[in-house]
């Protein structure tokens, strides 16, 4: 995506474009702070932003008199449009606006301008040059700086580490009223956000993450409101529903995150010599290894005080090796849903009788030159283990999960897709 920088006077029809930035502020019951954020918003965009812009007031069911200060002002400031919608959620406002705009790059910040303005720039700068797909304003990365109580404080952190725990997102900061994404990739993501509300942004970055986008985070000054009108008690709640619909979702295999990761994912970088994701299957087959050893060894041990040495090792190999199956399918190869889930665990098992013949058959040699102690059956296992693991993964990837395996690029799609635009300011 390139965009020029003509300038404004250039001519009728560099006019006429579409804008490059829409600023959306969704709003509700607002009629006192609307005005002063809207006219100190477009005051920065007009004297610093070198692209063409809109600023679309999204007023969500307000009750006083948001509507009107909200028309008002787009009736007086150039560029600057009302929206209002007859049902409250900023989630619906801002799905509802960015689906509609025609702009290139769609952002929101909140109406209190909490953040610092001087992070706009930066924050859309990246998706106008194609670099990332989207962006947000981050109170909790190196570099930010943030004035705000300690209340507040505990409970953001503490959300972002339960998105961390149980979604495994790897962005720092979810509820940040400043983020943007481009056009091309908010058509295809937003018909899979569901959630109306705050929770909105979290689903939206953590789909982001799953179709591998890439998200840009901008360290932010924020100061914060104490005039907030948001309930953190039923916000929290909300937010913890919306994890586990979310979870499940991802869970099941519901979400066509596949078929969006082809479209607009970003593919593995080239390394002469290792297959497309080979290095990251790698390290989570170790970690889920790691595991399954663990478990097998503490069964075996459990199951030796009543067993021969033989019975506990089938058993105890049998339960893990179901657990390792089903933990690789879901994590090292990321197979979801349950269509060849039972046939995952029939090839497993094949696999499974590959590293109970290594670890049989090294039990049975031990006993056969000697009567070692308990210690020495172990050791002898882990090694048998390790060799067992590294043939268990060359199986998994070359035939039980196979048709999980990334597929290069080919040149004609390995490119980015981009939007062409000339740019002038308002």
């Amino acid at each position: 995506m390139s965009l020029s920088t003509l300038p404004s006077y250039a001519d009728d029809q560099v006019r006429a474009v579409a804008p490059v930035l829409d600023v959306v502020v969704p709003v509700h019951n607002e009629e006192i702070d609307l005005e002063p954020c809207v006219r100190r918003l477009h005051a920065y965009l007009r004297d610093g932003f070198p692209y063409r812009f809109r600023i679309t007031i999204a007023d969500n069911a307000s009750t006083d008199s948001t509507a009107e200060v909200a028309d008002r002002l787009a009736e007086v400031l150039p560029g600057v449009t009302a929206v209002h919608l007859s049902e409250k959620g900023r989630g619906r406002a801002l799905k509802f606006v960015w689906t509609h705009s025609d702009a290139a790059v769609l952002a929101y910040m909140d109406v209190d301008l909490s953040t610092d303005l001087g992070a706009l720039l930066p924050l859309v700068a990246p998706l106008i040059s194609g670099h990332s797909d989207l962006a947000i304003g981050s109170r909790l990365a190196r570099g930010s700086r943030v004035v705000r109580g300690a209340k507040r404080e505990f409970i953001s952190r503490t959300y972002n580490l339960i998105l961390r725990g149980t979604l495994a997102a790897r962005f720092s900061d979810a509820q940040c009223g400043f983020k943007a994404i481009r056009a091309d990739v908010a058509a295809r993501l937003l018909p899979m956000v569901e959630d109306t509300g705050w929770f909105f942004d979290t689903e939206l970055l953590v789909l982001a993450e799953r179709a591998g986008l890439r998200i840009h985070e901008v360290p932010v000054d924020w100061v914060d409101d104490p005039d907030s009108r948001v309930d953190i008690v039923a916000t929290a709640l909300a937010d913890l529903r919306g994890i586990a619909r979310l979870t499940r979702a991802l869970g099941t295999g519901r979400l066509p995150l596949g078929a969006l990761r082809e479209q607009l994912g970003r593919n593995p970088l080239p390394v002469a010599g290792v297959p497309a994701g080979l290095t990251g299957q790698l390290l989570r087959f170790a970690a889920v290894g790691v595991a399954s050893t663990l478990a097998y060894l503490l069964l075996y041990a459990l199951l030796r005080t009543g067993a021969g040495p033989q019975a506990a090792n089938l058993v105890a190999l049998l339960v893990t090796a179901v657990a390792n199956t089903a933990a690789n399918r879901r994590l090292t190869f990321r197979v979801r849903g349950h269509d060849g889930a039972w046939r995952h665990q029939a090839q497993g098992l094949v696999v499974f009788a590959v590293g109970l013949g290594l670890t049989s058959g090294s039990l049975a040699l031990l006993h056969a030159v000697s009567d070692p102690p308990t210690t020495v059956e172990l050791g002898v296992l882990v090694t048998a283990n390790l060799v067992a693991t590294g043939v268990r993964f060359l199986l998994m990837r070359i035939w039980v999960f196979r048709a999980a395996q990334p597929m290069p690029a080919s040149p004609a799609t390995a490119h980015e897709p981009g939007m062409n635009a000339r740019a002038s300011t308002v």
